[in-house]
């Protein structure tokens, strides 16, 4: 996403106001990859990459360090729950949540 198109839409300016417009869309559920799998901590589901659907993502730079990113993921479940992963990370940590999102992404290739 370009500076250009944040500056046009106030709420991307940052990570938290992000969220807060997201939550107040429906997406209300917090996800956390644990193991192979992504947990819905609310509800205490767990899915596969099969069983999720990326909607969206947005991703964003730390404006003191440039190694301090993240990146937002808005996840939908084949039963319907709505909410929000979140990835932070530096340009020299591990990525599980990245080869995750790579896992649902395949899938997805598969059956379209």
């Amino acid at each position: 996403m370009q500076l250009s198109h944040q500056n046009s839409v106030p709420f991307l300016k940052s990570l938290t106001t992000c969220l807060n417009r997201i939550i107040a869309d429906g997406f209300t559920e917090d996800f956390k990859l644990e193991n192979v799998r992504l947990t819905a901590l609310q509800h205490n589901r767990q899915y596969t990459p099969a069983q999720i659907q990326v909607i969206n993502s947005f991703r964003f730079e730390g404006f003191s360090n440039p190694h301090d990113n993240a990146i937002l993921y808005l996840i939908e479940t084949f039963d319907g729950l709505k909410g929000t992963l979140i990835d932070t990370f530096d340009v020299t940590s591990p990525r599980p949540i990245v080869n995750f999102i790579g896992e649902v992404e395949k899938t997805q290739r598969k059956v379209v």
